[in-house]
């Protein structure tokens, strides 16, 4: 009904299209003149000026291209090769437990808010090292590997897994890997290709983890889309490998948009010795629902009904644990990112970790839900009627005013910026000009 009505909206006016993008543009500055949303560049360190706060120091391996605005490190197009680097984040001694306390102003307060202590670029050598030195700190010589969902920036990504890590009360040596996503409701397609163009370097990673002797243990944890890429990785390296190693213990699968059909397919190509797969499903869980329509109209694993036939007894043939989390109150108005929002589900995230085992940010405003309810699968014409419709809401609505740049780039047709086609070079002159860096040919 709502995709019919946008069309027929765009039918009836007589507005060029011209005259149809400078009212877009005009809505939106109208938007975007009011504060709202989380600054930008939060990523510049700050003075640690708050003794009794938590810091958490991970360690990014990233497919993503490097960015020149102070403060964000990388964006959300792709890059030719991985890169690395060591971030520290401070977490304030008084928050509530699953929220991400964004600061309202920069710099950040590490007393009040999330605050960067240290953001330094590591070449491949350098993570291995930080590997290496943490994984040693560790009780049980773990590794936690966190893989971010769909709409994500890169400073989402960081301290959302920062949060985790610490509410969780986790030991393992954290581990993000960010993948390029351009962190908006309308890109859907790209970040989903990019999922698929970061699929060999998450594997590279997997194999080094297999193969560091100091690493005893390994345990993953995915959400939203992330999912896709995850299961794409350990299904290559099983088919590569005859199998997965018997250091990958626990499998955590956050509302994974992932088709059911499909996953049973993964499965299977992992063979018999997989890991101990852990689900969390909630069948309220509105963005699997949009992403169900786009794809099909087929089932997304993270919104089954677990109890139901076929599901019920495949879950149980492949020995997968699922945590229905459909009468959980907490996380955002999508319902999709419960697992990193409630307390008590973190804190058993890192219980099943303990025991040898929006995650990302969903910040869908009011005004994200109205683009996507007129755009069905962001067509065009839609697209630019959904921004008219949203533009009086994203004013007042700080999470839609936050993306709302983002849709009316998408929708105006204009590019992110210079993207190069990411082209590998894996000629003998590339691998001996790259040795000693992050070269595309050699990820770990």
């Amino acid at each position: 009904m709502a995709n019919r009505r946008s069309r027929d909206f765009l039918v009836a006016s007589s507005v060029p299209v011209v005259r149809l993008q400078r009212m877009i543009l005009c809505l939106a500055i109208a938007a975007l003149s009011g504060c709202g949303g989380h600054p930008k560049g939060v990523l510049t360190p700050v003075a640690d000026s708050a003794p009794t706060a938590s810091r958490v120091d991970m360690l990014i391996t990233t497919t993503r291209g490097r960015s020149e605005v102070a403060g964000e490190m990388f964006t959300g197009e792709r890059a030719r090769a991985p890169a690395f680097a060591n971030i520290t984040v401070s977490i304030p001694p008084v928050r509530k437990a699953g929220e991400v306390a964004w600061p309202k102003k920069l710099p950040s307060n590490p007393a009040t808010d999330f605050a960067t202590l240290k953001a330094d670029d590591l070449t491949r050598d350098g993570a291995k090292d930080w590997l290496n030195t943490t994984v040693r700190k560790s009780p049980d010589r773990s590794v936690l590997v966190f893989i971010h969902g769909f709409n994500n920036r890169f400073e989402d990504s960081v301290y959302r897994f920062a949060q985790i890590v610490h509410d969780s009360g986790v030991h393992s040596a954290p581990v993000l890997v960010t993948w390029p996503s351009r962190g908006s409701l309308l890109a859907y397609g790209y970040d989903r290709e990019s999922t698929n163009y970061t699929r060999n370097a998450l594997e590279s990673l997997f194999q080094y983890l297999a193969a560091d002797k100091e690493v005893k243990e390994v345990s993953i944890l995915a959400h939203s889309m992330g999912n896709w890429l995850t299961l794409e990785a350990l299904r290559q390296m099983a088919i590569r490998n005859d199998g997965l190693p018997e250091k990958f213990k626990n499998v955590m699968l956050a509302a994974p948009d992932v088709d059911v059909d499909v996953f049973r397919s993964q499965i299977e190509d992992m063979g018999r010795q997989h890991p101990r797969f852990t689900l969390f499903v909630s069948r309220d869980d509105r963005a699997l629902a949009f992403s169900r329509r786009v794809w099909g109209d087929i089932p997304r694993l993270g919104s089954i009904d677990p109890e139901a036939d076929p599901y019920k007894q495949e879950l149980a043939d492949n020995e997968i644990t699922v945590i229905d989390l459909t009468k959980v109150k907490a996380g955002d108005g999508m319902h999709h990112g419960k697992f990193a929002e409630s307390p008590e589900v973190v804190r058993l995230i890192g219980a099943r970790i303990s025991e040898g085992q929006p995650l990302t940010d969903s910040r869908m405003g009011l005004g994200d839900h109205l683009i996507a309810g007129t755009t069905g699968a962001a067509a065009a014409a839609g697209s630019a009627a959904g921004l008219i419709l949203a533009a009086p809401v994203a004013a007042i609505d700080p999470h839609s005013r936050d993306n709302y740049a983002n849709h009316v780039g998408a929708a105006m047709g204009q590019s992110h910026g210079k993207q190069q086609i990411a082209v590998k070079d894996c000629s003998k002159q590339a691998r001996e000009r790259d040795a000693a860096s992050t070269s595309p040919c050699r990820s770990w």
